[in-house]
């Protein structure tokens, strides 16, 4: 019998499963199931009969989970990782194919390959910051703030309603966001000019579920870099408009494949995954990317 070791956000999206509920399904299916909120002490304890580690939350905590893994020693053993969805936005489970009911996805388990997913190492900010979905600079990080002073009862009932919320508030947003300037070295390339937004990305998606990098393969050993300029303002507001309608309309995004980013600006913040950072003056940001540190359980 395999053993997972459940790590549960019970805050996360709808609610929609309580702990019974989640240890249930697992162990309907016969594998063994240890239980941990990751909102209390020790959750990041796990035992050495563990096989796995299955993730109930979303995209916040696919990262808390990551950041504990990437702090253990070289030699001490290593879990894959198994997603059941229920954030708001799960980007990162849809960029790894991951979706449908919670019992359907445990059947599911017994027939499983290992997906690898790179991690970018972020320097020039502070120590250990790293990410799973993205780096970037611009309207994503505005949206970010504006959306923190939305009331809650302003913010929907449901997962689509918070999510056009939130598209709403970023359509608002480029409609008057003031493009700034910036340089991005990509491999080696420099790449100037006056943009709303830049984004370096591990993943397909960001934010409300914004695909703005289709074709990215988060275990491919490198970034899609995603440049939105002031020339592309009227495009993106209906590239945004498309998706609050429900009917989506294609963007070609200008987008640079590399190893190695680094970007010179003077924008005063950024966002690292789903955290806003304060910039104080003037800094050179280095991205380097650490290939396969994580590994997916994926299931066909």
């Amino acid at each position: 019998m395999k053993k997972a070791a459940l790590l549960h956000n019970p805050t996360a999206g709808d609610n929609d499963f309580s702990k019974k509920q989640l240890i249930k399904l697992i162990e309907g299916e016969g594998f063994g199931c240890a239980y941990a909120s990751v909102k209390e002490e020790g959750w990041d304890q796990f035992e050495d009969d563990t096989d796995f580690l299955a993730i109930a939350g979303g995209d916040g905590t696919v990262r808390r989970v990551a950041k504990a893994l990437m702090k253990r020693k070289l030699l001490d053993k290593q879990f894959p990782l198994a997603l059941l969805p229920h954030g708001t936005a799960n980007n990162i489970a849809c960029a790894l194919g991951i979706d449908g009911e919670a019992q359907s996805i445990i059947q599911r388990w017994h027939h499983y390959h290992l997906k690898p997913m790179d991690v970018g190492k972020v320097h020039g900010l502070r120590d250990d910051l790293f990410f799973l979905e993205g780096l970037g600079l611009g309207i994503f990080p505005k949206l970010m703030k504006e959306m923190g002073k939305v009331p809650p009862e302003h913010l929907g009932e449901t997962v689509p309603e918070k999510l056009n919320v939130a598209r709403n508030v970023l359509c608002d947003l480029v409609s008057k966001y003031e493009a700034k300037p910036c340089t991005i070295i990509a491999d080696g390339t420099e790449h100037t000019g006056n943009f709303l937004m830049v984004e370096v990305l591990n993943i397909r998606s960001i934010g409300p579920n914004l695909v703005l990098a289709a074709n990215a393969d988060p275990g491919d050993g490198e970034f899609e870099v995603v440049l939105v300029t002031e020339d592309h303002r009227k495009r993106f507001q209906s590239f945004l408009q498309s998706h609050i309608d429900g009917e989506v309309h294609d963007f070609n995004f200008t987008t640079i494949h590399a190893k190695h980013v680094k970007i010179m600006t003077d924008w005063k913040d950024l966002h690292v995954d789903d955290e806003r950072i304060k910039i104080e003056a003037p800094v050179d940001i280095e991205i380097e990317i650490l290939p396969g540190m994580l590994n997916f359980i994926i299931t066909e």
